[in-house]
C-alpha cells in the first residue's frame, strides 16, 4: 500500500477516534471526572505552554530522555557489534536479551535509589538500562543481514575483521541500525516518564501524578497530550527515515 494511503488512513483512524472521545465527552457517557473532551484537552495544553508554568517540568524529562538515549544508542551499538563479534558469548547472552522485557525494568529500582539517590542519574540509569537491550538485539540483527554479495566484496579487499566491521558491514546494516534506535527511544521515554511517577520531584511524569491525585484533569490531559504530541513527532521522524534507507539499500 503506497504510504499517502497509509498515512490518510492512520489520520482518519485519529481523527475519527477524537471524535468519538469527544462526542461521547459532550453528551456524558463519558465522566467528566473520568476524562474531558479532547478540545478541552487541547486548550489546557495551549494554556500549560502559554503561560509557562510547566517549562521546567517539561525540560526535566526532555533532557533526562536524551541523555538515557544517547547512552543506550551508544551503549547497545558497541555491546551488539562485540556480541556479533563473539559468537560464542553471544550463543551464551541472546537468549536472556530475548527475555530481558519480560521482567520489569523497575525490579531495578531499589538498586537504582541506592546508587544514584532519588533524582536525575536514577531516571537515567532506568531509561538507559531499558532503552540499550532494543540497540543490541537490533545491531546484531543488521549485522547478520548483511547480504553476501558485500561480505564477499570485502574478502575480496582482503580486509581485515575490524576494517570491514567499520567500513563494510556497519554502513550495509544501517537500516536495522535506525529501527533499534527507533525501539530505544520509545523504551527510554515509557522507562523515564513511568520513572518519573516514583523517582523524581519534577518531570512531565510527575506532573501527571500530581494531575491525578488532585483531580486536576486539565492539567493531566494536557501534560498527556504533550508527551503523545512529542512521542508521535520523534517516532514519526525516525520511521520516515527509516522507511528511506530500507528504499536506498533495497531491503523490506
Amino acid at each position: 500500500m503506497p504510504f499517502p494511503k497509509v498515512a490518510f488512513t492512520r489520520t482518519a483512524l485519529i481523527v475519527g477516534a477524537f471524535a468519538a472521545l469527544e462526542g461521547l465527552c459532550r453528551v456524558g457517557v463519558i465522566d467528566r471526572v473520568t476524562m474531558i473532551p479532547p478540545t478541552e484537552m487541547v486548550a489546557s495544553l495551549w494554556r500549560i505552554l502559554a503561560d509557562g508554568r510547566f517549562n521546567d517540568d517539561i525540560l526535566f524529562t526532555i533532557w533526562n530522555t536524551t541523555i538515557a538515549v544517547v547512552f543506550s544508542v551508544v551503549g547497545g551499538f558497541f555491546a551488539g557489534a562485540l556480541l556479533h563479534a563473539i559468537p560464542r558469548v553471544r550463543w551464551a547472552i541472546e537468549p536472556l536479551l530475548s527475555a530481558y522485557y519480560a521482567v520489569p525494568i523497575f525490579v531495578f529500582y531499589p538498586l537504582l535509589v541506592v546508587a544514584f539517590g532519588v533524582g536525575r542519574a536514577s531516571l537515567v540509569a532506568m531509561g538507559a538500562l531499558f532503552g540499550i537491550v532494543a540497540m543490541m538485539v537490533n545491531t546484531m540483527l543488521g549485522l547478520d543481514r548483511v547480504p553476501a554479495v558485500i561480505l564477499k566484496t570485502s574478502s575480496i579487499l582482503r580486509l581485515g575483521r575490524w576494517t570491514s566491521l567499520l567500513l563494510v558491514r556497519l554502513p550495509a546494516a544501517v537500516p536495522h541500525l535506525v529501527t533499534g534506535v527507533k525501539l530505544s527511544v520509545a523504551y527510554t521515554v515509557i522507562a523515564i516518564v513511568a520513572g518519573e511517577f516514583i523517582l523524581a520531584t519534577a518531570g512531565i511524569g510527575k506532573r501527571i501524578a500530581f494531575g491525578y491525585n488532585d483531580f486536576d484533569n486539565p492539567t493531566m490531559y494536557g501534560m498527556l497530550l504533550l508527551l503523545l504530541a512529542l512521542v508521535m513527532i520523534v517516532n514519526g521522524a525516525l520511521s520516515v527515515w527509516e522507511r528511506r534507507l530500507h528504499r536506498r539499500f533495497g531491503q523490506q
